[in-house]
């Protein structure tokens, strides 16, 4: 697998230019990570920065009645890691798990500690990418609080419309809070307009 799409995604910011976009992903390793295998496991401390380029994770937490809650989905073209574990050092509070067979490009918390002290290119795209993820983190929770499951269902199909050929409903039930039945309703009437 070629770094063929790495090297555009690091360029998308605007931040890094072609050159250090290469010398970038050269430090990146490839990996492949199995369906139902996990990226992260809760425990552990999060020490690996991925670039999905191909499939489909889904983060969770296990809530107090020991129902798997789906936290978050990453698709392709994005990157995953545990923001907290991974630059607070402390033990993961989500599992990261592959709903499908999933490859993309690594570097390890030193290697990007390494890049981010020599590349300030790189140090922007980094801000870039954690002002992306706590914009959609607050979004979402914004959502959770001020807009209707069929709003939330809406919005889902609206930015990720694979994901309801690839993830359970399950998974996609407890990302919008809601129980598989009404997931199953608001499909039926979203379906009739």
């Amino acid at each position: 697998m070629e770094q063929t799409l790495l090297i555009p995604f690091l360029q998308h910011s605007g931040h890094i230019n072609a050159a250090d976009a290469l010398q970038i992903a050269e430090v990146f390793e490839e990996k492949q990570i199995s369906k139902n295998d996990y990226f992260l496991k809760a425990g552990r401390t999060a020490n690996e920065y991925l670039f999905l380029t191909e499939g489909l994770l889904r983060s969770y937490v296990t809530d107090t009645a020991g129902n798997e809650v789906t936290t978050y989905f990453f698709t392709q073209h994005t990157v995953v890691f545990e923001v907290d574990s991974f630059f607070n050092r402390t033990a993961a509070k989500e599992n990261i798990q592959a709903i499908t067979d999933c490859s993309g490009w690594y570097i390890t918390y030193q290697q990007l500690n390494m890049l981010f002290h020599a590349m300030p290119a790189f140090r922007e795209f980094g801000r870039y990418i954690l002002v992306k993820g706590y914009t959609a983190f607050k979004n979402r929770t914004l959502s959770m609080i001020t807009s209707t499951a069929e709003e939330r269902y809406a919005q889902l199909i609206q930015q990720y419309p694979q994901l309801f050929q690839q993830a359970p409903l399950k998974y996609i039930a407890s990302y919008l809070g809601v129980t598989d039945t009404s997931l199953s309703r608001i499909r039926r009437e979203f379906s009739k307009k």
